[in-house]
């Protein structure tokens, strides 16, 4: 009896899973579905040493196992859950099955960055002592990084450079199908996994997550989750035509896909979205919005190709173009970053709303990766290590890639840009809405004055029952380039920004 074992990490889905197709189309008689929950991926960050995971993202993440634990039990297989190092995990469960089985290989996707590689190579190395073969798949980016017109060693160092070579001369490849009834587990390893389940998260000392009805999901973790999301964003809202034009909104759930916390487990590919894109298109309209959720996950295989091409120097401080900047570690500017108690209404609120939910929008995160950087001149790594613990859709290739820039340290000088706060706040929420919502102290105080209450007179304070450095902290910082913008008028509204009702 022969055995074939699937190790998933990032790749928590059914759809178009081509490690878990080649399994179940191999001549083994039986195929084990394993997931290890590997307890250094629950310690500390690498340079400041922060919880590494939120209690949100482990709810997300557990959420997403047991689901795909409950779909491949739905067609007759099932996942096998352990807490352990797979370079330990792995070999162990072989010799296990050794007595009653032939363990023919283990089957696995490819990773990018340092450690899952590191992982990798360990785990071949135990497996080699034991005879048994690896294989690895490619299959976390929208390109396959075989169809790439270069080498990822010679990626190019402009996004556009990369995009438009991409799409003269690549085809997206069709989804990888499975049939209904997979490959049986085997009899030696049934009842420890339907015994089987995710572990609490106390197990690594994480407390148990919030719940805050102000988000903008309430994003369910799994496949089943990912795949329900894309038709209602898509088909049942009809939102994907106006995506574009809506995409910078700030409150609400349809202002943009939020398909990121998905596409960061793998439990949704990024194929399938494109495909899903192009019915959209042959059913109902193509136009800029349409392309521009494709631009997006371009943009994601980017990051992921930085990481392949350049390594660690992704995470080091100096960064992709090894540029020395004397960052400063400020504790007190750092936390209160962190704790969304700047003083200044629109980064204080985007940070509040990524403790209390996970999530934080595209603009938001600019705009406090900008501020961190530029205004505070803070090490970029304390607010890439604070989005690695509490970021829901956190993948190290993208957050890391996208704090390079933030930082001026990125591959692409163009990209290095500081951005006037008050400015962004005025543009993307002109009424207040976002910030009242957040930051509920400012709850009676109008637009423009909402997004500097540092201009507000003692009895402007008192006439909005809002005393600054009691009920909303003092600024700890203001840059005189806000002025021009801290009387800008809000526009008149007839029922609010549209993006904000769809």
């Amino acid at each position: 009896m022969s055995v074939l074992i699937v190790l998933f990490r990032n790749d928590l889905r059914l759809h178009d899973n081509e490690v878990l197709q080649r399994a179940v189309s191999s001549a083994a008689d039986h195929v084990l579905p394993l997931y290890c929950f590997d307890p250094r991926h629950f310690a500390k960050t690498h340079w400041f040493g922060f919880p590494r995971v939120s209690p949100l993202r482990y709810r997300f993440l557990t959420q997403s196992v047991s689901d795909l634990q409950k779909n491949l039990r739905n067609r007759g297989s099932g996942l096998l859950v352990r807490v352990g190092a797979p370079e330990e995990v792995v070999p162990a469960l072989a010799k296990q099955l050794g007595g009653s089985a032939t363990v023919k290989g283990v089957h696995l996707h490819e990773e990018i960055c340092s450690e899952e590689r590191g992982v990798e190579r360990s785990l071949a190395s135990e497996l080699k002592g034991l005879g048994i073969p690896i294989t690895k798949c490619w299959g976390s980016t929208l390109v396959h990084r075989d169809d790439l017109p270069f080498p990822p060693t010679q990626l190019p160092d402009v996004y556009t450079q990369f995009r438009k070579r991409v799409e003269s001369s690549c085809d997206i490849c069709p989804v990888v199908e499975l049939p209904q009834q997979l490959k049986p587990l085997p009899p030696a390893i049934a009842a420890e996994e339907a015994a089987s389940a995710v572990p609490p998260a106390s197990q690594f000392g994480i407390s148990e997550a919030p719940v805050d009805q102000r988000g903008v999901l309430p994003f369910q973790g799994g496949e089943t989750a990912a795949l329900s999301r894309l038709d209602e964003y898509f088909f049942k809202a009809d939102c994907l035509k106006d995506y574009k034009q809506t995409r910078n909104g700030l409150v609400g759930a349809n202002y943009s896909s939020k398909f990121s916390p998905w596409l960061a487990l793998g439990c949704l590919s990024p194929r399938h979205v494109y495909h899903k894109v192009k019915e959209y298109e042959r059913q109902r309209v193509a136009n800029d919005s349409t392309y521009w959720l494709i631009f997006e996950l371009l943009w994601r295989d980017y990051f992921k190709f930085i990481g392949v091409k350049f390594g660690t120097k992704l995470f080091q401080a100096d960064g992709l173009m090894g540029k020395q900047v004397k960052w400063r570690t400020n504790r007190n500017a750092f936390e209160a970053w962190r704790d969304g108690r700047t003083g200044v209404p629109f980064i204080d609120a985007n940070m509040r709303e990524l403790r209390a939910t996970g999530y934080m929008s595209n603009r938001g995160r600019q705009n406090v990766a900008s501020f961190l950087t530029k205004d505070l001149t803070l090490d970029w790594r304390l607010g890439a290590e604070v989005f690695e613990a509490e970021l829901l859709d956190h993948e190290p290739t993208a957050n890391y890639g996208n704090w390079n820039y933030a930082a001026g340290i990125g591959n692409d000088p163009r990209e290095d840009r500081k951005f006037n706060i008050i400015k962004q706040a005025m543009d993307y929420d002109p009424n207040g809405e976002y910030v009242k919502l957040w930051c509920p102290e400012l709850t009676h105080i109008p637009s423009p004055k909402c997004h500097c209450p540092w201009t507000l007179t003692p009895a402007e304070q008192q006439q909005y029952n809002c005393s600054i450095g009691e009920d909303y902290p003092n600024a700890i910082y203001v840059d005189g380039s806000w002025r021009t913008h801290q009387d800008r008028r809000p526009p008149q509204s007839s029922g609010g920004d549209s993006y904000y009702a769809k």
